[in-house]
């Protein structure tokens, strides 16, 4: 099993609305970075589990916690040219952007700040703590998901 951060801005998509889907989950789409993109289609499995993470909104943290239930898939949006994630070099033979489905496990009790996780010294070489480091998706060694689950 692996672990992951998911970056997402609350009014397009918060952890409440992860709690509000069924077992199923939600298509976790958009994803438009390449480093990213390959994340999800070459190292995200079924059964990881990820910090949903708040970003880009006056409260910025760890929000909850999710896993994986579906690994990757062609995201559906690049071939929608009303969507915002379109993409019109995709092709259903030739997809250049993947998704992957997510499931709600719990909300956190209250939510993790960034300046919390800052302030926690074996969190030091986190991804997400790293200058210059704007990944929607990164991953997270168990040395780190053990850190946080303690100040959770």
């Amino acid at each position: 099993m692996n672990y992951w951060l998911f970056k997402s801005e609350p009014d397009e998509f918060s952890i409440d609305d992860l709690q509000a889907c069924d077992e199923q989950g939600e298509c976790w789409e958009g994803i438009r970075n390449y480093q990213a993109r390959n994340f999800l289609r070459d190292q995200v499995a079924v059964g990881d589990r990820v910090f949903i993470y708040h970003s880009s909104c006056k409260h910025v943290g760890i929000a909850g916690i999710g896993k994986i239930v579906q690994a990757a898939f062609p995201d559906p949006f690049q071939f929608d040219p009303d969507s915002k994630y379109f993409d019109g070099k995709a092709t259903p033979e030739t997809p250049r952007w993947f998704a992957v489905q997510v499931a709600f496990e719990r909300k956190l009790p209250q939510l993790l700040s960034l300046k919390q996780l800052k302030e926690n010294p074996a969190l030091s070489e986190l991804a997400l703590l790293k200058k210059g480091n704007r990944l929607s998706i990164m991953p997270v060694s168990e040395t780190h998901w053990q850190a946080i689950q303690r100040m959770i």
